[in-house]
Protein backbone atom coordinates (compact mmCIF):
# COMPACT_ATOMS: atom_id res chain seq x y z
CA UNK A 1 0.00 0.00 0.00
CA UNK A 2 2.84 2.37 0.81
CA UNK A 3 4.40 1.70 -2.59
CA UNK A 4 1.12 2.43 -4.34
CA UNK A 5 0.69 5.64 -2.38
CA UNK A 6 4.21 6.77 -3.31
CA UNK A 7 4.08 5.58 -6.92
CA UNK A 8 4.12 9.12 -8.29
CA UNK A 9 7.47 9.76 -6.57
CA UNK A 10 9.11 6.89 -8.50
CA UNK A 11 11.71 8.29 -10.91
CA UNK A 12 11.72 5.07 -12.97
CA UNK A 13 15.46 4.37 -12.75
CA UNK A 14 15.25 1.25 -10.54
CA UNK A 15 11.69 0.29 -9.53
CA UNK A 16 12.76 -2.97 -7.86
CA UNK A 17 15.19 -1.19 -5.51
CA UNK A 18 12.55 1.45 -4.80
CA UNK A 19 9.95 -1.18 -3.78
CA UNK A 20 12.52 -3.16 -1.76
CA UNK A 21 13.50 0.00 0.15
CA UNK A 22 9.87 0.67 1.00
CA UNK A 23 9.43 -2.96 2.16
CA UNK A 24 12.60 -2.77 4.27
CA UNK A 25 11.49 0.46 5.94
CA UNK A 26 8.03 -1.00 6.66
CA UNK A 27 9.64 -4.09 8.26
CA UNK A 28 11.87 -1.88 10.43
CA UNK A 29 8.84 0.20 11.47
CA UNK A 30 6.94 -2.95 12.37
CA UNK A 31 9.75 -4.33 14.56
CA UNK A 32 10.20 -1.00 16.30
CA UNK A 33 6.47 -0.81 17.05
CA UNK A 34 6.45 -4.36 18.43
CA UNK A 35 9.40 -3.62 20.71
CA UNK A 36 7.59 -0.57 22.16
CA UNK A 37 4.42 -2.47 23.07
CA UNK A 38 3.88 -3.22 26.73
CA UNK A 39 4.39 -6.83 27.71
CA UNK A 40 1.58 -8.06 29.98
CA UNK A 41 2.76 -9.36 33.32
CA UNK A 42 0.82 -11.72 35.49
CA UNK A 43 1.10 -12.38 39.16
CA UNK A 44 4.70 -12.77 40.19
CA UNK A 45 3.86 -15.88 42.15
CA UNK A 46 5.58 -19.15 41.34
CA UNK A 47 3.50 -21.84 39.70
CA UNK A 48 2.37 -24.25 42.39
CA UNK A 49 0.58 -27.45 41.44
CA UNK A 50 -2.90 -27.94 42.83
CA UNK A 51 -3.14 -30.12 45.92
CA UNK A 52 -4.06 -33.75 45.23
CA UNK A 53 -7.55 -33.37 46.67
CA UNK A 54 -9.04 -30.03 45.71
CA UNK A 55 -11.26 -28.39 48.31
CA UNK A 56 -14.80 -27.42 47.38
CA UNK A 57 -15.25 -23.71 46.73
CA UNK A 58 -17.17 -23.27 49.96
CA UNK A 59 -14.23 -24.43 52.05
CA UNK A 60 -11.78 -22.33 50.06
CA UNK A 61 -13.87 -19.18 50.53
CA UNK A 62 -14.05 -19.99 54.24
CA UNK A 63 -10.25 -19.91 54.22
CA UNK A 64 -10.37 -16.58 52.38
CA UNK A 65 -12.68 -15.32 55.12
CA UNK A 66 -10.02 -16.15 57.70
CA UNK A 67 -7.41 -13.91 56.03
CA UNK A 68 -6.56 -10.47 57.48
CA UNK A 69 -8.98 -7.75 56.34
CA UNK A 70 -6.85 -6.12 53.60
CA UNK A 71 -5.79 -9.45 52.12
CA UNK A 72 -9.32 -10.84 52.24
CA UNK A 73 -10.71 -7.76 50.53
CA UNK A 74 -7.98 -7.77 47.86
CA UNK A 75 -8.36 -11.49 47.09
CA UNK A 76 -12.15 -11.19 46.90
CA UNK A 77 -11.97 -8.20 44.57
CA UNK A 78 -9.41 -9.94 42.37
CA UNK A 79 -11.07 -13.34 42.04
CA UNK A 80 -14.75 -12.88 42.94
CA UNK A 81 -15.22 -9.49 41.26
CA UNK A 82 -12.50 -10.15 38.62
CA UNK A 83 -11.04 -6.65 38.98
CA UNK A 84 -7.61 -5.57 37.79
CA UNK A 85 -5.01 -4.43 40.29
CA UNK A 86 -5.49 -0.77 39.37
CA UNK A 87 -9.24 -1.10 40.05
CA UNK A 88 -8.59 -2.98 43.29
CA UNK A 89 -6.27 -0.18 44.43
CA UNK A 90 -8.94 2.43 43.74
CA UNK A 91 -11.61 0.40 45.54
CA UNK A 92 -9.37 -0.10 48.57
CA UNK A 93 -7.99 3.45 48.56
CA UNK A 94 -4.40 2.29 47.95
CA UNK A 95 -1.93 2.19 45.09
CA UNK A 96 -1.91 -0.47 42.41
CA UNK A 97 1.32 -1.87 43.88
CA UNK A 98 -0.18 -2.13 47.36
CA UNK A 99 -3.21 -3.94 45.94
CA UNK A 100 -0.96 -6.35 44.06
CA UNK A 101 1.01 -7.01 47.24
CA UNK A 102 -2.14 -7.64 49.30
CA UNK A 103 -3.38 -10.18 46.76
CA UNK A 104 0.06 -11.80 46.64
CA UNK A 105 0.29 -12.12 50.43
CA UNK A 106 -3.29 -13.39 50.68
CA UNK A 107 -2.67 -16.08 48.06
CA UNK A 108 0.57 -17.04 49.75
CA UNK A 109 -1.23 -17.58 53.07
CA UNK A 110 -4.03 -19.51 51.35
CA UNK A 111 -1.54 -21.82 49.68
CA UNK A 112 0.23 -22.45 52.98
CA UNK A 113 -3.07 -23.32 54.68
CA UNK A 114 -4.32 -25.56 51.88
CA UNK A 115 -1.03 -27.47 51.65
CA UNK A 116 -0.86 -27.82 55.44
CA UNK A 117 -4.44 -29.20 55.60
CA UNK A 118 -3.80 -31.74 52.84
CA UNK A 119 -0.75 -33.28 54.50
Amino acid sequence: MAALRGYESLDGSNPRAWVMTIARNKAIDHHRAVSRRAVPRGDDLPEVPAPPTAQPDRELWAEVGALPDRQREAVALRFAADLRYREIGRAMGTSEEAARRSVHEGLKKLRERVVKENR
